[in-house]
């Protein structure tokens, strides 16, 4: 017995041709993000210095956008009204970390928000809870 052969499909028609894209610096709608957006939201850093941030890094907002924020501040800070993370921010705002950290870098100078250190367990666990587990179990 022979296996079933596939055979190529050929469309009856032509499909229809797509219209040319814009030229560069003219951004369509539904069209990923290119370069120079990212460039234009992070703007020039002075310096160059970004705040030492990890993707675990919490952010808080302490205060509402101020009316000359960019909208991606904007929106950070509305994200930001309970404790998030710097890779959730990221997520949400559909950015790269690298412009998201430049972007906190100036909410933080600017005393917006607050960077808080990740809340890390414990490496070995608690000997009352392990007890407490362990009585548990043999009242079972």
């Amino acid at each position: 017995m022979t296996p079933p052969q596939r055979r190529r499909r050929f469309p009856k028609e032509a499909p229809p041709k797509k219209p040319a894209p814009p030229p560069e610096g003219q951004g369509g709608q539904g069209r990923t993000r290119e370069p120079e957006r990212l460039y234009v939201v992070t703007g020039q850093v002075d310096g160059g210095d970004r705040a030492e941030l990890d993707l675990v890094t919490l952010i808080v907002a302490c205060a509402d956008a101020p009316p000359s924020a960019q909208p991606e501040q904007s929106a950070l800070l509305r994200l930001c009204q309970a404790p998030m993370s710097v890779a959730e921010v990221s997520a949400y705002l559909n950015l790269p970390f690298s412009v998201v950290t430049v972007l906190l870098t100036e909410l933080l100078t600017a005393e917006l928000v607050q960077a808080r250190a990740p809340i890390v367990r414990s490496e070995l666990p608690d000997r009352s809870l392990l007890e407490a587990v362990m009585h548990g179990l043999q009242k079972l």
